[in-house]
């Protein structure tokens, strides 16, 4: 479904992607894990169309998305999940869930979803009408999750979604995000917590200094001596 090869970019003068080069099968739920700085947040900024490529191509249901416009990134059916979940703070709950829709053309559809997103987190239908940025954190994640399904994706990027949350929380998205792939949606996960990844996904790629240096399956790349010593704690 996405296949990203040779791809080259980053900001300024520092490069951050070095040739980089992966696939994402669809239906698949695929990690990219490695050390803070190694890439990761960029490669899905690259892939959503929020940074250029400097070279290489990123092909996504057989077309060559390379350069385009984030609007219709999405379009096409690619939604990102951010870092840090960037909410829209003023505005409502249900306002920030509207925002994922604002391309569709189906208002029927877009009702039926917003139900499925309020049975899936009851908190944000308790609190729809509540302003986003007086949410906690977890729930704030909730939203952005909800937010993104409501485009009605094909491919979910979702960049650190564990970051700043407490543990049970933590293990709650998780579990949303592997039903989200159980249920027909392809996944692409960078998580700073390796092994929580490693677990929950079907593939893995081990990114350092913008190239990738494994892969594998999940439990492949938890038995490796390298993997275990830098990034498992031994």
């Amino acid at each position: 479904m996405l296949e990203i090869r040779d791809l080259v970019c980053g900001y300024g003068a520092v490069t951050a992607l070095k040739g980089l080069s992966l696939k994402v099968d669809e239906g698949q739920l695929v990690a990219l894990v490695g050390a803070n700085g190694a890439g990761k947040s960029t490669t899905l900024r690259a892939v959503s169309g929020l940074i250029p490529a400097r070279s290489g191509s990123i092909h996504f249901a057989g077309r060559d998305i390379t350069g385009t416009d984030p609007r219709k990134v999405l379009a096409q059916g690619i939604a990102h999940c951010p870092e840090g979940r960037r909410v829209f703070p003023q505005m409502s709950v249900a306002e920030n869930l509207a925002m994922g829709a604002y391309l569709r053309r189906d208002p029927a559809g877009v009702s039926a979803d917003l139900a499925r997103i309020y049975g899936e987190f009851p908190r944000l239908a308790e609190r729809k009408h509540q302003a986003a940025g007086t949410l906690s954190g977890g729930e704030q994640q909730m939203l952005a999750i909800g937010r993104a399904l409501m485009s009605r994706p094909r491919l979910v990027l979702f960049d650190e979604p564990s970051l700043g949350l407490a543990p049970n929380i933590v293990e709650r998205m998780f579990a949303v995000i592997r039903a989200i792939c159980d249920t027909g949606t392809t996944v692409l996960l960078v998580e700073q917590n390796a092994f929580a990844a490693l677990e929950l996904c079907d593939y893995a790629y081990l990114l350092e200094t913008g190239r990738i240096v494994l892969a594998g399956t999940g439990s492949t790349l938890i038995a490796d001596p390298h993997v275990r010593q830098a990034y498992l704690g031994g």
